[in-house]
């Protein structure tokens, strides 16, 4: 796929697809499991409006970061966004996968699919396979999720987008209790919903909302589906579902943004959305129309890095053309700023790479290398 999807042509595709998938589900004759019982690819009213009301990058397959299909069941949504041109890993959790991911495994071999397929568990202290993510599916997990909130926080470090869908409630299970104006949640006993010892928490919508909050997520577009007299937590008839489209806090700055993408050498974000990096780092910059050429990062050199190491020369290299350097002897706030030769900017997209001559080893009470704090990195 080499051009922007609009949202009709997504549709019709997803129509399109399911089909195939339909068909070669019934050639996979005999097999020893149960294919997934619901449909993947049914997009409910809620998830279409939240979905039309999505901005226009996430449409845009060649210009996407990769995608992570999180609790992906059969991977019916991963290899249909594979097939319209996006990098898609499939993740889930054998013991609580509904075949214990042979579905997904299957329909990787079916058709001969380059989606990586990845163990994960989402209530241990996880990692995702990679750092960074453009858009995370997370559709109806959070809710099979004993710790939710550790695993949106640490979703939020790694995802720009997430498209949420969940369970929610406005009653207790006696119908008479109001609960969506407070920020709570339900706690199901082992088989009180469904009869699935994996369900766990039904959060009302101001719980879920604050939690989405707290975890760093700004919430672009929120629906659901029950009339506000039909929701609890429990039966299959007050089955509520809110679904929401969310852009992490992080993203709000460049080291986040879709013009720019971290390549080797950084670690994880941290609460203000700024990261530590190796000695050596990169990334890769999509430059601005009309671009002047002005290559910007903006650091901070901690004190224990001069109290150890002494100053920091700092080289860089755009496109595999060298850069002066800079020396940095004191601790604080500071910014490497350098022209970018015009006929480099041509490209349209830069890749920079950094070079400091010195970094701290791992330690025992940090096992990182650790080099410089980056708050922001662009090109005006």
């Amino acid at each position: 796929m080499s051009v922007r999807l609009d949202f009709s042509e997504f549709l019709t595709r997803a129509w399109e697809f399911k089909v195939q998938l339909n068909a070669l589900k019934s050639s996979l004759e005999p097999r020893t499991f149960d294919w997934y019982p619901y449909d993947s690819l049914s997009l409910h009213p809620p998830l279409e409006w939240v979905l039309r009301q999505a901005p226009g990058c996430l449409f845009d397959p060649l210009s996407s970061s990769p995608v992570a299909d999180i609790g992906c069941a059969d991977g019916e949504m991963a290899f249909l966004l594979e097939s319209l041109g996006y990098q898609v890993d499939a993740i889930d959790h054998p013991p609580t996968n509904y075949n214990g991911m042979e579905g997904v495994r299957a329909l990787k071999g079916l058709l001969n699919s380059g989606v990586e397929i990845y163990t994960v568990d989402l209530d241990a202290q996880f990692s995702l396979p990679r750092e960074r993510y453009g858009l995370a599916l997370f559709l109806g997990v959070l809710y099979h999720l004993k710790n939710p909130y550790y695993a949106l926080e640490t979703l939020a470090r790694s995802a720009r987008y997430c498209l949420l869908s969940t369970r929610i409630t406005r009653f207790a299970p006696d119908r008479q209790t109001r609960l969506e104006h407070l920020p709570v949640a339900y706690l199901l006993d082992e088989r009180e919903a469904n009869n699935d010892p994996t369900n766990y928490w039904i959060f009302s919508e101001a719980g879920l909302r604050r939690m989405l909050r707290r975890t760093r997520w700004n919430i672009c577009c929120y629906a659901s589906t029950a009339s506000p007299d039909d929701s609890d937590p429990v039966t299959s008839s007050g089955d509520e579902r809110a679904y929401c489209l969310l852009e992490s806090q992080f993203a709000a700055g460049p080291l986040m943004g879709r013009e720019v993408q971290l390549l080797a050498g950084w670690h994880t974000a941290e609460e203000g959305g700024w990261r530590w990096t190796e000695r050596s780092f990169s990334a890769r910059i999509e430059v601005p129309r009309n671009a002047a050429g002005l290559l910007r990062l903006s650091l901070a050199v901690p004190d224990s890095q001069i109290e150890r190491l002494g100053s920091l020369t700092l080289n860089a290299s755009v496109n595999g053309a060298p850069l002066p350097p800079e020396t940095f002897s004191q601790p604080g706030p500071c910014e490497y700023a350098r022209r970018v030769p015009p006929e480099v900017l041509r490209s349209g997209e830069i890749t920079v790479e950094f070079v400091l001559d010195k970094a701290l080893p791992p330690g025992d009470l940090d096992r990182r290398e650790l080099g410089l704090v980056v708050v922001s990195l662009s090109i005006d």
